[in-house]
């Protein structure tokens, strides 16, 4: 069987070597972050076969266009550019859009994606039926040293790539490797890359071994190019990284002026001139990026070269933007430090302006518990320094920030009339005093809280209204189809809701909640056969996510594959043990298959974890009843009417069980109730009144 590999060696002329004697041609490339930061490695990868792609199957890399280019914009020469949002051409100052975690994962799943598909492509394609298909092989090195985003891509890609079509070999030291990806390598063969002392030295002098270290950004592992770096003069040192800083100058992706132009301007002779601002160039770039591990790194090195008092605004971007970052990768700790850092170390009102905002999203969204009331403290203290700017203009879009940020406070705090307030005023003040084109992606912004705020008052006419308007203001921007489609929903439109959530798959990344929600909507729409497609394609990406693989468990209940259901429930167990809509699963099936005692344990284990769930209620009550046990389906079905409140079905169901118990008076009242309710089964509830002497009652 063909399996992945990972190769453990220290130096990796050992690996290649070892490589070299496991693979066949395959593709090796380096991943070490100091040469091209996040996706170093990957974009080696795409740069070597997306030519081949687009001429082939431009239909393949237009699906994936997004994702692909996201943090590579440079293969746009190759594949043509990918649609803009407003983000995207905002001034970096006027930025308000921020992306984390789950967008970076949401871009590694699309390029994953497009891997998997290229490869099988390549496969079918390209093998002669009677040839023996053979594997895309890829070979990723130096992955003790990539960057976060691209150790999660390669656990996605470990972790979904059948090895017989694309075949992949992880080569790192001995170390650990990120929790995920040692996970995703679990099944993976392991090759030690044992030491070969024999290599004869490539550069004799002391000089040229350093003077190689920097030309390779110093990512080798050669002892002795290590220990001459370190015991070089400083000076010639300094200079030789000044060199390779000027020649990258010329020709650095992004990728490389987030890593190996700013280590060398760090270490040249200007660390606090030319490294500053190299450093904060890069991390600017990653905050608009959403590379939040980046953007801390970064940060915190800005600081290590600037000087509180001569650099004061730089040090304080360095460390509001490393706090920031610090959140999606839940570092929360680490990011209050920073923020009192800097009220400690500043008297600017500016800077305490922000840092008070910061400190109440922290307290309003992220510290738990959550404490809303101090967040509010600390939001009118940002709003109280907003309004006295001496600069009208700052006043003016300072306030309607921090307004808005008072907003999602006093939303939390439940005070939604207030927060729609706040809201609406910041619009009327931006639209009466700024011209059309200005801080038009923070007005965006503000029209997307008054939607998502009418909807939580009640009034999706205007939601969607607004919601309407922002798909025109920024259409290639898909939160906005996502939630349009929710209100459509809610109004049984679901030919409107499909389009929307159509025309979102078909621009986003691939979003789990967004193909989860489509999933659901097309099983609303009786179109199985989509929505199992939609779950299928949230569980290959995330098997852990419980609400998908519980409805793709239900639907496939519903649709009779019992086989298929049980798989969804057995495995989600596994993953999520003891998980009640699992249990109540599982037991569903085993009712269906008539292993009714197997089924009592299911429902049983279901209910001693949730003693009030109904659907485990309703269907142990049928197992009692099947048993001949009718009192305690009574006392069940009595629980579930307590729970759900007048259900016609379960009273229909409960009025079966008393009659079975000798109560007919009691079964003709739950008769006779369940006639008074919306959706009951009239024609049986009267065959069963007469069945039991009650008549035929209207």
């Amino acid at each position: 069987m063909t399996r992945h590999l990972r190769i453990v060696g220290e130096r990796r002329e050992d690996r290649l070597r070892t490589v070299a004697a496991h693979t066949d041609k395959a593709l090796v490339v380096r991943c070490h972050q100091r040469l091209r930061g996040p996706y170093t490695g990957v974009d080696t990868v795409l740069r070597a076969i997306l030519p081949e792609a687009h001429l082939r199957w431009p239909d393949l890399v237009d699906e994936h266009r997004v994702a692909l280019l996201y943090g590579m914009p440079e293969l746009a020469e190759i594949i043509g550019p990918p649609p803009r949002t407003l983000a995207d051409d905002a001034p970096y100052e006027e930025r308000t859009r921020f992306f984390g975690a789950g967008w970076i994962r949401a871009m590694n799943q699309g390029i994953v994606t497009f891997l998997l598909e290229y490869a099988r492509r390549l496969q079918t394609d390209g093998t002669p039926a009677d040839e023996a298909a053979v594997p895309l092989e890829v070979v990723f090195d130096e992955v003790h040293a990539a960057e976060a985003t691209t150790r999660e891509l390669l656990a996605l890609l470990v972790r979904r790539a059948d090895a017989r079509v694309l075949r992949i070999a992880v080569a790192a030291n001995t170390g650990t490797l990120a929790e995920e990806l040692d996970a995703a390598l679990g099944d993976a063969v392991t090759l030690p890359a044992p030491r070969d002392g024999g290599r004869t030295p490539v550069h004799p002098t002391d000089a040229e071994r350093v003077a190689a270290y920097v030309d390779g950004d110093c990512t080798d592992d050669d002892p002795a190019l290590i220990r001459a770096y370190q015991q070089a003069d400083p000076r010639e040192v300094a200079l030789l990284h000044d060199r390779r800083a000027d020649a990258l100058e010329e020709v650095a992706t992004w990728g490389a002026r987030m890593s190996a132009l700013t280590h060398h301007r760090e270490h040249g002779s200007d660390p606090s001139g030319s490294g500053r601002a190299a450093l904060l160039a890069a991390q600017r770039h990653a905050v608009a990026k959403g590379f939040s591990a980046a953007v801390v790194d970064l940060g915190l090195r800005g600081r290590g070269v600037s000087d509180p008092r001569e650099h004061e605004h730089d040090y304080w971007e360095f460390t509001r933007e490393a706090a920031a970052a610090c959140i999606p990768i839940g570092r929360l700790e680490q990011s209050m430090e920073l923020y009192q850092d800097l009220l400690r170390r500043f008297t600017d009102p500016k800077i305490h302006m922000m840092t008070s905002y910061a400190v109440a999203m922290l307290h309003t969204r992220f510290l738990r518990p959550r404490n809303h009331e101090l967040a509010v403290q600390w939001q009118h203290n940002a709003v109280a320094i907003a309004g006295i700017l001496p600069d009208p203009a700052e006043r003016l879009t300072y306030s309607v920030f921090h307004d808005n940020g008072l907003a999602l406070v006093e939303m939390h705090r439940g005070n939604r009339h207030r927060a729609l307030e706040l809201v609406e005023s910041c619009i009327s003040r931006l639209d009466g005093q700024l011209e059309d084109d200005s801080w038009v992606l923070h007005r965006s912004q503000l029209l997307y809280n008054r939607a998502r705020l009418l909807v939580a008052l009640g009034r999706p006419g205007e939601a969607h209204a607004d919601y309407s308007r922002l798909v025109d203001l920024d259409p290639y921007y898909t939160d906005y189809l996502s939630e349009r489609a929710r209100i459509e929903r809610d109004r049984g439109d679901l030919d409107a809701a499909l389009a929307d959530y159509d025309r979102a798959v078909q621009l986003a990344p691939p979003f789990p909640e967004l193909y989860y929600n489509r999933g659901t909507a097309r099983a609303q729409n009786d179109d199985h056969e989509g929505a199992l497609d939609d779950f299928t394609r949230v569980l290959e990406m995330e098997p852990d996510d419980l609400d998908t693989r519980v409805a793709r468990a239900e639907l496939l209940l519903e649709t009779g594959d019992l086989d298929g259901a049980e798989a969804d429930a057995d495995t989600g167990l596994a993953r999520h043990p003891d998980e009640v809509q699992l249990l109540c699963l599982k037991g569903t099936v085993l009712l269906e298959r008539g292993t009714l005692d197997a089924a009592l344990l299911a429902f049983d284990g279901a209910l001693r974890k949730d003693p009030r769930y109904p659907a485990a209620l309703v269907n142990r009550a049928v197992v009692h009843y099947r048993q001949e046990r009718p009192g305690r389906a009574v006392a069940d079905l009595t629980v579930a009417l307590d729970v759900v409140g007048d259900d016609p079905d379960i009273l229909l169901n409960r009025g079966l069980a008393h009659l079975a118990d000798g109560h007919t008076e009691s079964a003709l009242e739950d008769f006779d109730h369940a006639l008074t309710l919306p959706d009951a089964d009239v024609a049986e509830l009267r065959r069963q009144r007469q069945l039991c002497g009650g008549g035929g009652a209207e």
